[in-house]
C-alpha cells in the first residue's frame, strides 16, 4: 500500500511541477506570446493584463504576475523534494484556489480567457480554467496521498 501511495505521490507531484515550470519559465521552444509569466514583457501576459484592465488595479501586471510566478516556482521546488512535498502541495492549493476564484468571477477574468487584449478577440474556450481545476484537484489529492515519513515499527 505504501508503494502505491509513493508512486501516486510522485505522479501527481511531477504533473504539478511540469505545469508550474511550463507556465513560469516555459523551457520548451517557441512558447505562445503572453503565456510565460517570468519572461513576458510588461503588459503582454494575457491573464494578468486582463485582470489589471478589468479591475483597474495596475499592480496585477507585472508585479502580481512576478509574485505568482515566484510562488509557483517555490511550490514546484517543494513538490520535487519528498520531505517537503506536502508543504508544496498546500502552497500549490493556495495558488490554485486563487486562480479558480478569479476564473469564477466573470467581471474580473471569467472562465474563458481572451486570446488577446484587442476587442472581439477569441477566447481559449475555458481551457485555462479546466487546467486550473485539474491542477487544484491534483494538489488536494497530493496532500492526502503523500505517505509522509515512515513510522518506526
Amino acid at each position: 500500500m505504501r508503494a502505491m501511495r509513493q508512486l501516486g505521490s510522485w505522479g501527481l507531484a511531477l504533473f504539478l511541477i511540469f505545469m508550474f515550470v511550463q507556465a513560469t519559465i516555459h523551457p520548451l521552444p517557441n512558447p505562445p506570446e503572453g503565456s510565460v509569466k517570468l519572461f513576458d514583457p510588461a503588459g503582454q501576459n494575457i491573464v494578468f493584463a486582463t485582470l489589471a484592465q478589468n479591475t483597474g488595479i495596475a499592480l496585477f501586471e507585472p508585479t502580481g504576475r512576478v509574485v505568482i510566478a515566484i510562488g509557483e516556482l517555490l511550490a514546484a521546488l517543494l513538490l520535487l523534494l519528498p520531505f517537503t512535498r506536502r508543504t508544496g502541495a498546500i502552497l500549490s492549493c493556495l495558488i490554485l484556489v486563487g486562480a479558480v476564484a478569479f476564473h469564477l468571477m466573470p467581471e474580473i477574468l471569467g472562465r474563458e480567457v481572451p486570446l488577446s487584449l484587442e476587442a472581439n478577440a477569441g477566447t481559449d474556450g475555458g481551457q485555462l480554467f479546466a487546467l486550473a481545476i485539474a491542477m487544484l484537484a491534483a494538489s488536494m489529492l497530493l496532500v492526502v496521498v503523500h505517505p509522509g515519513r515512515k513510522k518506526p515499527a
